[in-house]
């Protein structure tokens, strides 16, 4: 009968673990910057939503679906941020109740 095993099947595979940063603080401050950015992003979408309804309410601009449209992509970059927030939150509660 044929062997029909392949050379080195058998053989465990070794894991490779990436290197570990001495110091988290690259990492963290990346983090830290990019938060901070979205955070921009979604200011300057309230700020453009609320600038589009003060035009519209001035008679500046008759355009409702432009500043409808504003206004809905602001609500939905604000709820995203406070979804996030709570996850950050909820990982920071869970990291509190781990024991040592």
């Amino acid at each position: 009968m044929t062997d029909l095993r392949i050379a080195g099947a058998n053989q465990p595979r070794p894991i490779e673990i990436p290197e570990i940063k001495e110091s988290g603080q690259a990492g963290g401050a990346q983090f830290v910057n990019s938060l901070q950015e979205a955070i921009g992003h979604i200011n300057d979408a309230q700020t453009g939503a609320s600038q589009a309804v003060d035009a519209l309410v001035t008679g500046q601009n008759t355009n409702i679906h432009q500043a409808m449209v504003a206004l809905q992509q602001a609500d939905a970059s604000f709820q995203l941020m406070m979804q996030v927030r709570n996850k950050l939150v909820t990982a920071y509660e869970e990291i509190q109740r781990m024991q040592i």
